[in-house]
């Protein structure tokens, strides 16, 4: 199916594997930063991995000596998860610097460069209050850059204080591979968003390859029509591919397709978790689950009043089990709650109220075996036929 990665020794193509991985984790990725100690190799195989890419998934990848760029496709309409220290407001001030820094040349002031980003706010009739709140976005948006190895800060840093004063750096190499949609044919930001998450030359193939990879789960219910009948019927050699390139593995149940990552290297957000939040979200699946009934898809209707109980019985029952924070305000408990399963792809929002996805099942508590029940167990029955349904039972957690 890819030439260049048939004709490769083993070895090689354990590597093309393993470089893949990083690049679908880290889409831009510099000798400087996290994983770059993997960039000579990706260098060396860029032709393996540029077709493994281009063939399995439309994605074009950039490879030079100081960094790597994987132009995956847009969110489009669902927007996930993104950079979790950016707001809404963090994310306009970063189209807004990326849009200041372009021809500002290779070195600026602070001043001169948070000026300019208001200017541009102000002609796209964007209020500036100039509290504490907007200089945190902007200062978010500011950083993230310095994360990415866009800017960096030869004298000075980029802080909040409206004060401080710092000399920008700006590597135009890197500015240029950011924004992954095609500027020069969208006339608007809405058409550029739909650019920028078409899919790939081979329409549905590229499209349902794409979800596999970064969704954990894949529901044909969530699927256009046309996407769901190529989804079943090539599920099979999907899993394999899945597998083969990326190193992941695919579960095929009636409702959809789960897609675990072994090495839990592909996990962005990890679930079980630690904290109040999640120990609660995951103790109120069951409960949540046992509200309605499921619908033809098996996802299960849940209301905010749902939450809302479920989450009061679960502090009521254990006080001293929680964080305080975290629970003193009850509204705002059940909105991380909701949203925490929201970026797990667990929930979805629906006429008002929300569907919980059938792979919430694969996180029922089992409980646990105690030294006092040594009775002799009942002769267990017959075993049934498998239905190819159930998310749950399964010991594997997705990623």
């Amino acid at each position: 199916m890819i030439s260049t990665f048939e004709e490769l020794p083993d070895i090689d193509a354990a590597n093309v594997v393993r470089c893949a991985r990083v690049l679908l984790r880290r889409p831009l990725l510099r000798a400087d930063g996290p994983d770059g100690d993997l960039l000579p190799m990706i260098y060396r195989q860029r032709t393996a991995l540029q077709d493994v890419f281009s063939g399995l998934l439309g994605y074009r990848l950039v490879v030079e000596r100081r960094f790597a760029r994987l132009y995956k496709s847009g969110p489009g309409e669902d927007a996930g998860r993104g950079v979790e220290s950016l707001s809404p407001r963090g994310y306009a001030y970063f189209a807004l610097t990326l849009a200041a820094l372009t021809g500002i040349g290779r070195q600026v002031l602070l001043s001169r460069l948070v000026s300019d980003v208001r200017a541009a706010a102000s002609e796209v009739g964007i209020e500036i209050a100039d509290d504490p709140a907007d200089r945190r976005a902007l200062t978010a948006a500011l950083r993230h850059l310095v994360a990415l190895g866009v800017i960096t800060e030869t004298e000075g840093s980029v802080t909040a204080e409206s004060t401080a004063e710092a000399l920008i750096t700006i590597d135009t190499d890197m500015l240029g591979q950011l924004v992954a949609g095609p500027l020069a044919e969208a006339n608007d930001p809405q058409q550029l968003v739909e650019l920028a998450s078409a899919a790939g030359p081979r329409r549905t193939e590229h499209a349902v390859r794409r979800k596999l990879i970064e969704d954990p789960v894949v529901l044909y219910a969530d699927l256009p029509p046309e996407q769901a009948t190529w989804l079943r019927e090539h599920v099979i050699n999907e899993s394999r591919l899945l597998e083969r390139f990326f190193g992941l593995v695919g579960e095929a149940r009636a409702e959809g397709v789960v897609v675990c990552d072994p090495e839990d290297y592909l996990t962005d957000l990890a679930f079980p978790g630690p904290g109040t939040v999640a120990r609660i979200a995951l103790l109120a699946l069951p409960e949540l689950l046992d509200r309605g009934e499921p619908d033809s898809a098996g996802r299960h209707p849940v209301s905010w009043q749902d939450f809302a109980d479920v989450c009061e019985d679960l502090v009521a029952a254990y006080p001293s089990a929680w964080s305080r924070a975290a629970t003193e305000d009850h509204q705002d408990l059940v909105r991380a709650v909701i949203d925490l399963l929201g970026r797990l792809g667990l929930l979805r929002e629906s006429e008002g109220s929300w569907l919980l996805s059938p792979a919430a099942h694969r996180w029922l508590p089992q409980p646990d075996a105690t030294p006092a029940q040594q009775q002799r167990e009942p002769e267990p029955p017959a075993p049934e036929a498998p239905g190819w349904s159930l998310f749950d039972e399964m010991e594997e957690a997705a990623r």
